[in-house]
């Protein structure tokens, strides 16, 4: 039989690409390459660039005529299967276009096409030298960086860049005997447990170890100190016996050191991965936990996405927190999406905290998740206690009370430590005209100014525009201008009146930008007694300060009162959580809570009834509503220069909303209405079922954009700003 004219059948793949489209596109693969498998990335020719995407599927012939794969750059897929299906439900549910799950889901390196090998990763480690003081006096940039390195290192040459070190002090140190190279070989040791369980945190331990290799959701709700990092290490030791790995997610940056720190003393080792860590260094750790190098990752948000060769338990610490909610592009959850690759995986999921969301207490209400509960502190530690100050009519002193006053220097002269929380930035909030009734605010945002001390400024703190300090109301030309409000710098400059001889610490995001810094106050702060520690939302997250017994909190009015419906949620969260930092260790602590309205029923149900006592009340207020956890919610936001365009834009998708039993609200101007130059308007989709809610952002998603609009939706959002 003559088969000369027999035609083999062309290989052609589907490829999605990073780009805002709901669809994948078919290619020819070369004959020079062999058929690639699924998840591998591939180089395509896309309009009029080349971009780097993933192949999801393979497709029979084809008559029309398509373009060629330009490269094949993976062997083996760098998203393996269990990480496309994660991909293809993330797209499906948040309606979010497949390639740019895939790009999110990628490493920096990886998005550009860079070949997945893992280079040795060097550090720097303090050489031990009686005369190092000697060889340092002249030179004190070098004792800095080398102090840091001996308490803080080994650290890579990024790490050493956060205690103000650089290539050149490093070759300083070196050329001096006191500080050498060495390549970091990951070295898993589980060192002695000497803590003693208590009851709850043995049935906690044994719950989750029952579950290992099996899908379960254990939402671990333990008071402030109750615990809760002991059961994660038990929990861990056992799944690293297994032969397994460990992924813990941190919601913020500064929360991550102190945890690799824990979980280092406890096994010898941990993987670290945020936003602060090199492209290099991240690309280094996402492929050495690949190949099962690193047992154990720590990180934030996108830490989720990191391929593991074996991955046998997930935890996620401060499970509430807003921080693990994407606020840009893929607004997705990584607590949600934790839980599902958990699922995918058949393994446990530990979702941690003080005061757990309401989705997450109402689905172990069903039990849907299995609870576990930590109600004491270890030993003979307490719970503070509260007091209400009803600041109505009274005069204050840079936001603080007399009596609040007394109080820290009672707490003081008892060689005590001092929080005062306060949830503002700046100087004051903003620069007010006695005469006219003038506030200052941003000429590209519907935002007031906040008033910066240091450097002496007016910020915006929606697009960090900078304006001069005028000495003259812009509108009538009066130099009776004020300074309205509270923020972290006046404070600052209120207590160091106060308390001269007082060392004050401020965290604030102006303050502390990079998680060494951070370290370095807390550092400071544990030899300072007395010492008073000021902040924001910083000072909220899981932070041990066991010489802290007095805690203030400066204004807790703002939320209660705001309409945002998960504002009262997350403001009662904030609230217990800046109270567990007192009294941690054998001191009883007190928490001072100053408010304008002592009668606000939550604010009573909070410090009467505690945590759960605030859910009874403001639970039924959301059942009443329909609004989450009783329905879903998604959010249609759109933006433009026009201010009419994204009004419309949002009035078209509504009125084509004709799901049954989907309720669409709006379209209202959003509460920033102009940010940035643009006019936002959104509009609020609800419904009573998951399913229906889709079915109608199905359609939505396919919606024709008119130029010059951006707009996005949020499912499940975190708020409805």
């Amino acid at each position: 039989m003559d088969n000369s004219n027999k035609t083999t059948s062309p290989k052609i793949v589907q490829v999605a690409v990073p780009r805002p489209v709901h669809q994948a596109f078919d290619y020819r693969i070369p004959d020079r390459y062999d058929m690639p498998k699924l998840g591998t990335r591939v180089k395509v020719s896309f309009g009029q660039s080349s971009l780097i995407g993933v192949v999801i599927g393979t497709q029979g012939d084809s008559a029309r005529k398509l373009k060629s794969i330009e490269e094949v750059l993976d062997s083996e897929p760098v998203l393996d299967e269990e990480l496309m299906r994660l991909a293809a439900w993330m797209s499906r549910y948040y309606h979010h276009p497949i390639g740019e799950v895939h790009a999110t889901m990628l490493p920096i390196g990886a998005r550009a096409g860079k070949p997945l090998k893992s280079k040795d990763l060097v550090l720097w480690q303090a050489v031990v030298s009686a005369d190092h003081k000697i060889k340092l006096a002249r030179a004190p940039k070098q004792q800095k960086l080398y102090l840091a390195l001996a308490k803080h290192g080994p650290l890579t040459g990024k790490e050493a860049q956060e205690f103000d070190g650089n290539t050149t002090l490093l070759k300083a140190l070196e050329r001096k005997g006191l500080a050498q190279t060495k390549v970091h070989s990951p070295n898993y040791q589980l060192t002695s447990e000497r803590l003693e369980l208590s009851e709850e945190q043995e049935i906690a331990v044994e719950g989750i170890i029952r579950s290992l290799n099996s899908f379960t959701v254990h939402l671990l709700e333990g008071i402030t100190g109750s615990g809760k990092t002991e059961v994660y290490l038990r929990a861990m030791a056992e799944t690293l016996a297994r032969g397994l790995q460990a992924l813990i997610l941190v919601p913020e940056i500064g929360l991550a050191p102190q945890t690799v720190k824990r979980v280092r003393e406890r096994f010898g080792e941990a993987a670290m991965i945020h936003s602060a860590t090199s492209p290099s260094h991240r690309f280094n750790t996402w492929n050495n936990t690949k190949t099962g190098k690193h047992r154990i990752l720590i990180g934030t948000r996108s830490a989720l996405f990191t391929p593991f060769q074996k991955l046998g338990l997930i935890i996620v610490d401060e499970e509430h927190d807003t921080s693990f909610k994407q606020t840009e592009g893929l607004r997705y959850s990584a607590r949600d999406v934790a839980i599902v690759r958990g699922q995918i995986l058949g393994i446990p999921v530990v979702l941690g905290s003080a005061t757990p969301s309401f989705e997450s207490i109402l689905n172990a209400e069903r039990r849907r998740f299995k609870k576990l509960h930590l109600s004491h502190r270890p030993g003979t530690a307490a719970l503070p206690t509260y007091k209400v100050q009803d600041i109505r009519g009274l005069r204050l002193e840079g936001g603080l009370s007399q009596p609040l006053i007394n109080a820290i220097d009672n707490h003081l002269k008892k060689n005590s430590q001092v929080l005062i929380f306060v949830n503002r930035r700046g100087y004051s909030r903003t620069l007010f005209c006695t005469h006219c009734g003038w506030q200052a605010s941003c000429s590209d945002c519907d935002a007031n100014l906040t008033l910066h001390q240091q450097p002496e400024k007016l910020q915006c703190h929606q697009c960090s525009r900078s304006y001069e300090i005028p000495s003259t109301c812009a509108a009538c030309g009066k130099s009776q201008l004020l300074r309205l409000g509270v923020g972290t710098q006046r404070l600052e400059d209120t207590l160091k009146r106060l308390f001269p001889n007082v060392p004050v610490f401020r965290v604030d995001r102006d303050a502390v930008r990079t998680p060494a810094k951070l370290e370095s106050v807390f550092d400071n702060l544990s030899r300072a007694t007395p010492g008073i520690l000021l902040g924001t939302q910083m000072l909220a997250k899981g932070h041990h300060l066991p010489n802290v017994t007095l805690v203030g909190i400066v204004d807790a009015d703002n939320g209660f009162l705001s309409t945002d419906f998960r504002a009262a949620e997350q403001t009662a969260q904030l609230i217990v959580q800046v109270a567990g930092r007192a009294g941690r260790a054998e001191r009883r602590g007190e928490v001072w809570v100053q408010t304008y309205n002592p009668t606000n029923p939550n604010l009573k149900a909070l410090i009467h009834s505690g945590y759960r006592g605030f859910y009874s009340t403001e639970i039924e207020k959301r059942r009443a509503a329909g609004f989450p956890p009783f329905g879903t919610m998604a959010i249609i936001r759109a933006e433009s220069l026009d201010e009419n365009a994204p009004l419309k834009f949002v009035r078209h998708i509504l009125n084509g909303v004709k799901e049954k039993g989907v309720e669409a609200i709006g379209p209202v101007p959003a509460p920033l209405k102009r940010r940035q130059k643009h006019f936002r308007y959104q509009g609020l989709l609800l419904s009573d079922h998951r399913s229906t809610l889709h079915k109608a952002l199905q359609l939505i998603r396919n919606q024709k954009v008119p130029a010059g609009i951006r707009w996005s939706i949020d499912v499940d959002p975190i708020d409805t700003r």
